[in-house]
């Protein structure tokens, strides 16, 4: 077992690890900005070090800062959590160049998993189904750029390979339009991302976005966790998220679990990840691969019983997988309402000092968060707070359940989005479940 991990992230996330690291005997070093010093996790840990000043560029994205902090702690591992470098994989690279653990994959499979060109065509090799698309790059020839739209279909969309959180993307309904949106959405890429590369996927009209949880030990071990509903999202960024999603053909969805953990043993995937698919009429398309935990990981845990963190944790220790597929069971539902500090209805940042706290409770009910009384939300950061999550035998009780938690849960102070939370648990469409990608965005446009 690994005996110190340092937790190369902030906020609820390096609270979560910390608690894994807990339950497991593993020391802990909490890495910290200037503006982070009263963070919980923080002041948890059996060590601390100041990495930099609050702009995460001088911080949290600092990776020689990391290191160091690592060596003068004399740290085994290094967890990176999700955003900041979790993904990148120079910071994996140099990292274990360091001497370090780096808990997730191999710099080679974030690679391969990062271009979304190589990961589509790892993905075909292994059976997962893709979008229609252009097998890769779009090519410098305009008669077969416009070929290739012509044998996809109309619409479709342009996205950056190196691209990621709904940025590097342009759709195209028409042919007069191919060219110069390939062009812009090139010159975007290569300056958003460094890399101008992009590719051509059919757009689909009404997709439902799903995605599979995965655990893989790089041992030629992998087992899948269910699947999740991330539909609903505003500016491509996810908002209440539920597992198992409902209304899912089962066929489709036994077989498009079974390929994604075949992909996970054939590019040798190890720890936690999740194969992104956008569902439509049926049928499954992926779309990419976080070579990370996700924010919304305790859904998976709620329904299969399984820490998805300690799991990473034995996994890097070179530990084999704890579970069998057979011994993975999907029973009840589960929800999680991100909670930002942000007004609920022009979305705009609300850092400031919180001045009253109290989480909600009781059975089926789980509070993930860095917050308290007295503590004040930076403004450099992403504006998320905390993760209200419910548990319940039943989708029905277990929506029922967020409605009474929402009501229960009290932050003063600052704003936050719990009033439109509160409206989304008691929307029919939401209810009845299987909403698509646009509907929140659609729904608030009619509010205005």
């Amino acid at each position: 077992m690994l005996n110190k991990v340092l937790i190369a992230n902030r906020g609820e996330i390096a609270l979560r690890i910390l608690r894994a690291c807990k339950e497991l005997g593993i020391k802990t070093v909490a890495v910290h900005s200037t503006a982070d010093r009263e963070l919980k996790h923080v002041k948890l840990a059996d060590e601390a070090v100041c990495i930099g000043p609050a702009a995460s560029v001088d911080s949290y994205l600092n990776i020689p800062a990391i290191i160091a902090a690592a060596e003068v702690t004399h740290a085994d591992a290094i967890h990176p959590g999700y955003g900041f470098l979790a993904e990148r994989a120079d910071f994996a690279e140099q990292v274990e160049k360091s001497g370090f653990k780096f808990i997730g994959p191999t710099a080679a499979v974030i690679r391969l998993m990062g271009d979304k060109v190589s990961a589509i065509q790892a993905m075909k090799k292994a059976g997962v189904p893709t979008v229609p698309g252009s097998d890769g790059a779009v090519p410098t020839d305009p008669i077969k750029c416009k070929s290739i739209a012509l044998r996809i279909g109309y619409p479709v969309i342009i996205k950056a390979a190196s691209g990621g959180g709904g940025r590097g993307m342009r759709v195209v309904h028409k042919e007069q339009d191919l060219l110069s949106s390939i062009t812009i959405t090139q010159t975007e890429a290569a300056a958003a991302f460094g890399d101008g590369t992009v590719y051509m996927e059919k757009f689909l009209t009404n997709p439902r976005h799903v995605e599979i949880q995965v655990l893989s030990d790089g041992q030629g071990h992998a087992i899948h966790l269910g699947d999740r509903d991330c539909s609903l999202q505003r500016r491509h960024q996810k908002v209440l998220e539920e597992a198992p999603a409902p209304h899912i053909d089962l066929a489709a969805r036994q077989t498009v679990q079974d390929a994604c953990v075949k992909a996970c043993i054939d590019i040798n995937y190890r720890g936690a990840g999740t194969f992104e698919f956008l569902y439509e009429a049926g049928h499954y398309y992926f779309i990419e691969m976080n070579t990370r935990v996700q924010v919304e990981h305790p859904i998976s845990e709620m329904v299969t019983g399984v820490d998805i963190i300690k799991e990473q944790l034995n996994i890097a220790a070179g530990l084999p997988l704890t579970y069998t597929q057979e011994q993975v069971k999907i029973e009840g539902h589960a929800f999680e309402c991100r909670i930002n500090a942000e007004d609920a209805v022009t979305f705009m940042p609300s850092p400031g000092r919180i001045t009253q706290f109290h989480p909600p409770g009781g059975l089926g009910v789980r509070w993930d968060s860095h917050i308290y009384a007295g503590y004040s939300v930076p403004p450099f950061y992403d504006s998320m707070i905390g993760k209200l999550i419910t548990f319940a035998p039943t989708r029905a009780e277990a929506l029922k359940r967020m409605a009474s938690a929402l009501d229960e849960l009290v932050i003063g102070g600052i704003r936050t989005n719990v009033d439109l939370h509160k409206k989304l648990v008691l929307d029919a469409a939401f209810i009845e479940g299987g909403v698509n990608i646009h509907y929140l965005e659609h729904k608030l446009a009619d509010e205005q």
